[in-house]
């Protein structure tokens, strides 16, 4: 089964980077968009930042200029680095793998948790 994998979330301390990492295995499908959500407590989940395997990418008006997202082909990894965090950044980040050609499977990771502290 496909499984979503994320790592690298932490505390620190606003102004400060963090590098997201999410490994993905279990699919065999060559189109897809990979990307980061965050749900803070009591909001909404909103999108972070998202690649497809053509390497278009789309961020969220919040981080862009900030945060960038990459992807790794052989090691089927999704990666996001964050600069200048705030304290608004603070959430549980999660990984997304979404099948764009032949389907329309979803799937999610548990989340990893990023707390910013002023």
């Amino acid at each position: 089964q496909v499984r979503l994998v994320e790592s690298g979330g932490g505390l620190v301390q606003a102004g400060d980077s963090l590098s997201l990492s999410c490994a993905a295995s279990g699919f065999t499908f060559s189109y897809y968009r990979m990307g980061w959500y965050r749900q803070a407590p009591g909001k909404q989940r909103e999108l972070v930042a998202t690649i497809t395997s053509g390497d278009n990418t789309n961020y969220g008006d919040s981080v862009k200029g900030r945060f960038t997202i990459s992807r790794d082909s052989a090691k089927n990894t999704a990666s996001l680095q964050m600069n200048s965090l705030k304290a608004e950044d603070t959430a549980l980040y999660y990984c997304n793998l979404r099948r764009l050609i032949g389907g329309t499977s979803e799937y999610w990771g548990r989340g990893t948790q990023v707390t910013v502290s002023s």
